[in-house]
């Protein structure tokens, strides 16, 4: 990899700015001072320095975001925000996207990441990843709407769901429940409430496969998974 090119994926600039970093003397490859923007780096066995600061290569970044709704899940849009505008400006160079959607008007877990290999088996149909919500209704969840849930429930375009887990957690209002759902359709468990007769009023996402929200990250923060939480999100086998 060249030089510029390992820098700049490290964030230190654009591949103009680095060029100037190295034409001034301030960048060293394994301890010589570098003035070629095309020397040769191996991110796993050189040491790069740039005004004697150590420059550490990582080719994925992974971040959790609490969603806050107004804001949809995508990487640009001319008109409404996006949860892009909500990651600090140290990890946009790594070209995170949003791994599935949350509504606008949702919020709660949302990863971030740019390994595509990750968000793909995550994502896929054939995985069934388990994603947990924590839903206030309009009416309280019955017996009945939790054995509907238990075995799968036809939405409104006449597709039959997968089996899902309702629990109620509050019989009295706020009316709350808790859903977990092994697919991803359009408006999944909005739709699903609507099949039974009721109105989701809020929905916020909690868990993704294994993944649990930091409970102490506000609304719209951003922070990197622990070694530990991105163990937990790779556990796609089931």
């Amino acid at each position: 990899m060249r030089l510029d090119r390992f820098l700049a994926e490290c964030g230190v600039g654009t591949r103009s700015e680095v060029k100037k970093l190295i034409r001034k003397g301030a960048v060293s490859l394994n301890g010589s001072p570098q003035s070629k923007a095309d020397a040769v780096v191996s991110p796993e066995a050189d040491d790069v320095f740039v005004f004697g600061e150590k420059i550490v290569y990582r080719e994925f970044i992974y971040l959790m975001l609490n969603k806050p709704a107004g804001f949809i899940s995508a990487t640009r849009d001319g008109k409404t925000p996006t949860v892009l505008e909500l990651v600090p400006k140290e990890y946009l160079h790594f070209k995170p996207f949003p791994v599935g959607r949350l509504d606008i008007d949702t919020e709660g877990l949302l990863l971030l990441t740019n390994d595509g290999d990750l968000a793909h088996r995550l994502l896929s149909p054939k995985k069934h990843i388990p994603k947990t919500y924590l839903a206030e209704i309009e009416k309280a969840a019955t017996p009945q709407d939790i054995e509907d849930f238990s075995v799968g429930v036809v939405l409104d375009d006449g597709y039959k769901t997968m089996p899902a887990k309702l629990t109620s957690i509050r019989d009295d209002y706020p009316y709350l429940a808790e859903v977990v759902v092994n697919e991803g359709k359009f408006h999944q468990v909005k739709r699903m409430f609507e099949a039974v007769g009721n109105k989701v009023l809020y929905l916020k996402r909690t868990k993704m496969n294994d993944l649990e929200l930091d409970q102490k990250l506000e609304l719209g923060e951003v922070r990197e998974l622990t070694k530990d939480e991105l163990l937990l999100l790779q556990n796609t086998d089931r």
